[in-house]
């Protein structure tokens, strides 16, 4: 009996120390390994700062023998690439998709976990009719290939990277619906992804969603930040950032299309740090506001409104900027951290267990340390009405804040202002968003303060 004792407490301690592990990092947050550069870090200091973080999956558009070995027995998980001009022949050929998988996966595992190959990147949106129709034979042969294999790489899953490009309808979410060109592939790839529970892998970015509608209201919306919403007339659903509103139109496409069953994974999405003139919103701080407000919608838990209570797991791009990439400026500077390792912005993905990355050396004008922000969030003097109302409604609608304290004969009805209620809710919205600096930003009509707001009967939550 006291042998059965001593192993059932060594389970339990392993289980808590896993547990303990994975608290450290958020399993649905991920980071895109982009190598157009003639600068990037070695892969075991690339390792290194990657374990400093919440950052738990790594994309790579290839196959990297270098950054794979660095993360091997990390936990970290890796995507990797099958290259488009690849496809050809691994569609027409068994033997060649078994040798694809045997040069460029077989070796790292089980050591590199591989949780998905991604075959082709933007394939059915490429305008290549030939080479979108050998997209699926090139999946289906690899996936064999994987099965015969055995072990490790029969649990990868396989799929393809897609743009919103995919969408001939977005707007309201409910409306969504995939372009008919590219129907009758896509139909076939979605009945493989469903057999293989293989998620679909899209690149939502609300940054172009405000390129081609630069309004203030619009730039509020795409950043997280207080916005009067938007009611989709179909869902009668309101959606209080662009996000979740591209996420719930690929949604509606997959029910649309007779595959609601399949996941969604959101393989890109981020915000330049710079741009060209003719660039609108490709700045530090939108960087910093939209991808730190993302990664704190993630961690509530939230999920999106057609698919609530559930993180969709999301890969930011990217984790350095690229140097020798072409195009705008705003191409090369999706950076959250630069070569030399320091941040570009604090994006609140620093782990709390220590080790953490260096701090900044450039980026967001209002950049402060993580976490542990302390005091309270209150309304500033020079906040209007309108925009307290405004940041009122905002607060009050977004998961893990509870504004029943200013509803009537609640402890903080009296005063009955809209500064007084809005400074109550703001408050509460600091919190439960983690309490970082950014949390309090309430596009500059909010400030934080050390000096307790509470009064009688009604207690603002926070302090040191």
């Amino acid at each position: 009996m006291e042998a059965e004792s001593r192993k059932l407490l060594l389970a339990l301690a392993v289980s808590l120390c896993c547990f303990v592990a994975a608290s450290r990092a958020q399993s649905y947050i991920g980071v895109n390994y982009g190598e157009v550069a003639d600068n990037l870090p070695a892969p075991e200091e690339t390792a290194k700062l990657l374990k400093s973080t919440t950052i738990s999956k790594v994309r790579l558009y290839g196959v990297d023998p270098g950054i794979m070995r660095a993360l091997a027995g990390t936990g970290i998980s890796l995507v990797v690439g099958v290259a488009n001009g690849d496809i050809p022949s691994l569609a027409a050929d068994p033997a060649a998709a078994s040798r694809w998988l045997a040069a460029n996966v077989l070796p790292f595992v089980p050591a590199s976990t591989i949780s998905v190959v991604a075959v082709g990147n933007e394939v059915l949106e490429s305008g290549d009719a030939s080479l979108a129709a050998a997209l699926l034979p090139a999946m289906q042969n690899l996936r064999a290939a994987a099965a015969a294999a055995g072990d490790g790489a029969a649990r990868i899953k396989f799929s393809t990277v897609n743009t919103m490009a995919v969408l001939a309808q977005s707007d309201p979410p409910s409306t969504g619906a995939f372009h008919p060109d590219i129907s009758p592939q896509l139909t076939q790839i979605l009945g493989f992804l469903s057999k293989t529970t293989a998620p679909f892998m899209i690149n939502p970015y609300p940054y172009f969603a405000y390129q081609s509608d630069p309004r203030p209201e619009t730039l509020a919306f795409c950043l997280f930040q207080p916005n009067a919403g938007r009611v989709d007339a179909g869902s009668k659903i309101k959606y209080t950032n662009m996000f979740d509103a591209q996420v719930d139109a690929v949604k509606s496409a997959l029910g649309r299309a007779g595959y609601g069953d399949v996941e969604i994974v959101v393989a890109e999405t981020g915000w330049p740090t710079r741009g060209d003139a003719g660039e609108a919103g490709a700045t530090a701080d939108n960087a910093r506001a939209y991808v730190s407000n993302l990664v704190s919608h993630l961690r509530s838990g939230a999920g999106t409104p057609l698919m609530p209570g559930k993180p969709v797991d999301t890969y930011l791009f990217a984790l350095y900027d690229e140097d020798l990439k072409p195009g705008p400026t705003s191409e090369r500077s999706f950076g959250l951290y630069h070569t030399d390792l320091t941040m570009a912005y604090d994006a609140g993905l620093t782990s709390s267990s220590g080790g953490a990355a260096s701090p900044s050396n450039g980026g967001a004008s209002q950049q402060q340390p993580r976490g542990g922000g302390g005091g309270w969030c209150v309304a500033s003097a020079g906040a209007t009405e309108a925009d307290l109302q405004a940041d009122l409604d905002y607060a009050c609608a977004q998961v893990g804040v509870d504004c029943g304290a200013i509803q009537a004969g609640g402890a903080c009805f009296e005063p009955n202002t809209v500064r007084a209620h809005a400074a109550y809710a703001m408050n509460q919205l600091y919190q439960a968003a983690g309490r970082h600096p950014w949390n309090c930003d309430f596009r500059s009509s909010a400030t934080l303060t050390s000096d307790n707001p509470s009064y009688g009967s009604c207690v603002y939550t926070g302090g040191q």
